[in-house]
């Protein structure tokens, strides 16, 4: 399925537009203007003053030109002198864009660049500030890119942070928040709150209550929010206080922070930094402050390198971007992380992984009629001719034939034809669904951190090697999750061969529930079972250190190949004390080593329970658990 067609006159051209390229904006450290980058220490330098880029005003449209000037080049370098730089959307060009796990849309760009290569953005420390709904950078088709030593922010964020200033034990009766006019306009209108963007009102939306304490999302924050499918009732207390009379469970506690960040599909309409189609992509020394979407977003690209990109919120914030600080679909190569700090994301730190696509129809002779299963996937390249396949059970999830694709037709944004080099004689019974083995990628993670954001740290289904180190996780829900699902998200990837050692895993799970610093499973609906085989393979999760106020480590289910091994782990009281549930829990496991786990400072012995279909399990020398 193609996501973009480089010819105008293409039947295709809107729904799968990719005429875009990026050249960028974050926090730097500084370097000198003319210091060279790896891949094109030659390349030509283009100070950008000399196209009437300068701070302080609007340079949206001369960015575009400039970028739009250098169209299919290679080796050049754009430099920005220190400063704060403006871009609006009312100049920058426009071209419709399919953004994997985003919204679709016709949207406004700052950085234009169709294909080239060896480009270079290096910002010198700049800011580039953003304002409404624009997409910062669009990176497609280019055969190496660096973007260095500068911020992305918008002046007004996407999120609403309203500061609580009155609860009531009656939660009935609802609870006071103060809103600060300069940083959130806002208007009560009709009992209702509205929220003054750029050029739009949001209502309360999606809701989050966060501690300004931790700058964390508020320990069993679920009971705290608002509903909102139905108009949310308020009416105005005072000034700049907006009673919020719909019912929560619990009212939020005073000093608290409610985050409200609008309704889908308008919020997830601008990420940060959109990436496709690609190759040799370097980000270093970059900061995002905020998106409206993902910090970054990659797909169907081959090898990225990340190197101290830091998202996080500014001083004056609660939250930093609106989903995921980074997301990778479809890749291929290695992608590398070191030295990144992901906080304060209202999703996961970084998610790795593939697609199922649905097979809707056999038209014989090895031609499927295939559809994009989730909608925030339209428009994904799935597959091009010479691909390698899996075709698999929608019901099980596991394989049933590897083979490899001999061309692939777009039908529309969510439709295409696919046709196999081989297929069986008679096809498997019942709902089929097929992924692409030939684009998965290897992660290496070190040094990072990821801290104080709703939802997981590590999210990781790829078949690739996978090698997590020396990072510091400490995120609201689990700290990496392997899952995979063809259901849901129909997120693709049963892992392989991952190995997680010498991490700082502190106070996972403090959004409470069923969270643990690892939990591997698939993820199965009802209509879905086990089938003979397992999901995941060898994974090892070793020498890891744990400070945890619930005594968990490990949930997995569906594993073959599983060691716990060399991990201590410490009891934390941060929050309070949770042992419902036991700290391994083994579900349909295969071949698993559990060896010289510590535990220390808890009242009691930590529980290692195993199903009986759990098969060649090892738990020795654990001290301070129970087998």
């Amino acid at each position: 399925m193609f996501k973009t067609l480089s010819c105008a006159s293409s039947l295709f051209a809107l729904i799968f537009a990719a005429l875009s390229l990026a050249c960028g904006a974050s926090n730097a450290r500084s370097q000198e203007a003319n210091s060279p980058s790896a891949p094109n220490a030659e390349a030509r330098a283009i100070n950008v003053v000399e196209h009437g880029i300068t701070p302080g005003k609007d340079v949206t449209l001369e960015v575009n030109r400039l970028c739009q000037s250098l169209a299919g080049q290679s080796n050049v370098r754009i430099v920005f002198p220190r400063g704060q730089y403006e871009f609006y959307p009312e100049n920058a060009i426009e071209k419709y864009r399919a953004v994997a796990n985003h919204d679709n849309s016709l949207k406004r760009i700052a950085f234009p660049i169709l294909d080239g290569k060896n480009i270079t953005i290096d910002g010198n420390g700049s800011t580039f500030m953003f304002h409404g709904r624009i997409s910062p950078l669009v990176i497609d088709g280019v055969d190496g890119v660096t973007l260095e030593n500068f911020s992305i922010d918008w002046k007004r964020p996407f999120q609403s942070e309203l500061t609580v200033v009155a609860d009531d034990n009656d939660s009935r009766k609802g609870f006071v928040v103060e809103i600060d006019p300069q940083k959130y306009p806002f208007s009560v209108k009709g009992n209702t709150l509205l929220l003054d963007h750029y050029d739009w009102q949001d209502p309360i939306g999606s809701n989050i209550v966060f501690d300004p304490k931790t700058k964390a999302p508020i320990y069993d924050t679920r009971p705290y929010k608002v509903p909102y499918l139905k108009p949310v009732k308020t009416s105005k207390a005072g000034k700049n206080r907006v009673r919020i009379e719909s019912a929560c469970k619990k009212s939020p506690p005073a000093g608290s922070v409610l985050v409200t960040y609008g309704r889908h599909p308008t919020s997830r309409l601008a990420p940060a930094i959109h990436v496709a189609n690609s190759r040799d992509i370097q980000i270093k020394d970059v900061t995002v402050h905020a998106a409206g979407g993902m910090g970054l977003i990659v797909e169907r690209t081959d090898n990225i390198d990340l190197n101290h990109l830091v998202i996080t919120s500014t001083k004056d914030r609660m939250v930093s971007t609106r989903a995921d600080a980074t997301h990778f679909i479809g890749c291929k190569g290695t992608i590398k992380l070191e030295k990144c700090v992901f906080e304060h994301m209202l999703d996961d730190g970084i998610n790795v992984h593939g697609a199922y696509v649905k097979v809707v129809q056999h038209k014989g002779g090895g031609r499927f009629i295939c559809e994009i299963s989730h909608f925030q996937q339209w428009g994904l390249i799935f597959a091009q001719a010479g691909d390698k396949i899996a075709v698999l059970s929608r019901e099980t999830v596991l394989p049933l034939f590897e083979t490899s694709v001999r061309s692939v037709i777009p039908i529309n944004q969510h439709r295409f034809e696919l046709t196999l080099a081989k297929v069986p004689d008679s096809l498997p019974q019942g709902p089929l669904s097929m992924e692409n083995l030939t684009w998965y990628p290897d992660l290496e993670m070190r040094n990072c951190i990821v801290r104080e954001n709703r939802a997981r740290s590590v999210l990781v289904t790829t078949k690739g090697k996978v090698l997590i180190e020396n990072n510091v996780f400490s995120s609201q829900m689990h700290g990496i999750l392997i899952e995979g699902d063809n259901n849901k998200w129909y997120e693709s990837g049963g892992v392989q061969d991952v190995t997680i050692r010498n991490n700082v895993f502190e106070n996972i799970g403090f959004g409470s529930g069923a969270m643990y610093p690892l939990m591997a499973s698939p993820l199965l609906n009802k209509d879905q079972r086990m089938g003979e085989g397992h999901y995941h393979r060898k994974i090892n999760f070793v020498n890891n250190t744990l400070k945890s106020f619930n005594g968990r480590i490990a949930h997995a289910r569906s594993v073959t190949g599983l060691n716990l091994s060399g991990n201590t782990i410490e009891f934390s009281q941060d929050y309070p004390a949770d042992f419902a549930r036991p700290s391994v829990n083994l579900e349909y496991c295969d071949r698993v080593t559990i060896e010289n786990n510590r535990a220390v400072g808890f009242d009691a012995q930590l529980k290692i329970v195993q199903s009986e279909d759990s098969t060649e399990v090892i738990a020795t020398t654990n001290d301070g658990f129970t087998p």
